[in-house]
């Protein structure tokens, strides 16, 4: 169940927010508990028991780490390096068994192996996340433990990120799983968000891929700038796709009581590819951050050590995106870039004018978008790459030019959108009468927009389902 389909607008999210606020505060959480898992299990029941599981095993480890920290800290590391593992083990297994299994196979001389077929369970590369995060800050003493296994249980599996982040660390949360009593005012800003992720989603996602789905497969005759329409499509649609589902979970959560970080912050207008991984996946960055990168050493080592330190973090952010090798060489395009910024293109970088530093961050933006596109393989990347760059049969070809255009609009509503131009302008007018009135207008119009145009057509890609 996806939060832009028709059944969770007007079955599943009316139903779980009339049990809500009916229920008295105590049973809330036993509420959620329920109608999260109901959520995850409306696509894949099976795997309900493996959330559980991981649910029970991190509770019990986590309860020890608790208990054993100051008095027997021996029994407390062994406990965290045995829910880490667990949760490695299971991620590893259900996301990259077959991977692996494939890369052993390429291998010569070396007897092949089966190679496994194994569906991927959704969200685990965020709730296994989550928990690690838990048992870690729980070993740390930067968090209290969690007595309670149905609040553990609603922190786990919490409906409004569960799919697709943002990853969220217990102890920002903790005081509101503990009491979870929504104001008025937290509420109704919780709608305007979610009104705002389902407009990014369905008014200008859906559009910018369909968009690159329909440039993407003949490229080669529709022309190089098709090529590079086609993949600046792609660039907007995962940006308004993932921020959109990013903004609707925040506004579902503030709707339940609970405040999620920002995790998107205008990436598109960076002047740096430093300053856009600040502002792109921010609960993905921070976590590595924090749970890898200070861990090994940080910046606080030689620079040998440190480049090596980054390598890990940027091999492993490409490798938790996908079991595929374009994703590893993904993160380590940015590896390098970063690298290369760090050790002297950031100086000359800022003596540029600030539309040349945006412009140079876009470039290796989009070339990043089709590394991160093919994982059907680098022939296939390389192969739209040099469509961009003259391969294909000529400029522009006059049926292209025809999708192109029945897109422009929607392109520079993107463009715009993508900038703080419109949160600005609010600013200047809100706090007064007309614009709070202009507001609700604005947000029941963006709702009804979009109920008609999913009820009107069936594409509605959700691209980071997959992860």
């Amino acid at each position: 169940m996806v939060f832009s389909s028709m059944v969770f607008l007007f079955a599943y999210l009316p139903l779980v927010l009339l049990g809500f606020f009916t229920l008295p505060r105590p049973l809330r959480n036993p509420f959620l508990l329920i109608v999260n898992l109901i959520f995850y299990g409306w696509g894949e029941p099976v795997y309900i028991l493996l959330m559980v599981l991981a649910t029970l095993v991190n509770y019990a480890l986590g309860y020890i780490i608790g208990l054993t920290r100051r008095k027997k800290p021996f029994i407390a590391k062994l406990c965290v390096a045995a829910a880490v593992a667990f949760s490695i083990v299971m991620l590893g297994y259900f996301k990259y068994a077959g991977f692996l299994a494939g890369l052993w196979n390429a291998v010569p001389f070396l007897p092949d192996i089966s190679v496994p077929q194994i569906a991927l369970p959704i969200g685990i590369s965020f709730y296994t996340f989550q928990t690690m995060s838990y048992t870690v800050d729980v070993y740390r003493e930067d968090a209290d433990v969690q007595r309670s296994l149905v609040n553990f249980g609603v922190y786990v599996t919490l409906f409004p990120q569960l799919i697709a982040g943002p990853i969220v660390r217990y102890k920002d949360v903790a005081e509101q799983l503990d009491g979870n009593h929504p104001r008025a005012s937290q509420f109704a800003e919780g709608v305007r968000l979610f009104i705002i992720g389902l407009c990014k989603k369905v008014l200008i996602a859906n559009r910018m891929g369909l968009l690159w789905d329909t440039l993407r497969p003949g490229v080669s005759g529709y022309g190089v700038v098709a090529a590079w329409a086609g993949i600046i499509g792609y660039t907007l649609q995962i940006y308004f796709d993932f921020s959109g589902y990013s903004d609707m979970a925040r506004g579902l959560g503030k709707m339940l009581g609970f405040d999620f970080m920002e995790n998107f912050r205008y990436p598109y207008i960076s002047r740096s590819i430093t300053e856009f991984w600040r502002r792109w996946h921010i609960s993905l960055s921070t976590w590595f951050r924090d749970y890898v990168y200070i861990p090994l050493g940080g910046n606080r080592v030689k620079p040998s050590r440190m480049y090596l330190n980054l390598f890990a973090v940027w091999f492993l952010t490409g490798l938790w995106h996908g079991a595929s090798m374009n994703f590893i060489l993904w993160g380590l395009y940015y590896f390098v870039i970063l690298v290369l910024e760090k050790r002297f293109l950031i100086k000359y970088l800022d003596r540029m004018p600030a539309a040349f530093r945006h412009i140079y961050t876009m470039i290796l933006v989009i070339f990043g978008w089709v590394l991160f596109y093919f994982d059907t393989g680098l022939s296939d990347c390389f192969g739209y790459i040099a469509a961009m760059f003259g391969s294909a049969s000529c400029i522009l070809s006059a049926d292209a030019l025809n999708i192109i255009v029945r897109h422009l609009p929607v392109i520079i509503v993107a463009c715009i959108a993508g900038t703080p131009l419109g949160s600005a302008l609010w600013k200047r007018i809100g706090g007064k009468k007309p614009a709070a009135v202009l507001e609700i207008i604005l947000c029941m119009a963006g709702l009804v927009l979009c109920t008609a145009v999913l009820a009107s057509q069936s594409y509605n890609p959700f691209l980071y389902f997959k992860f």
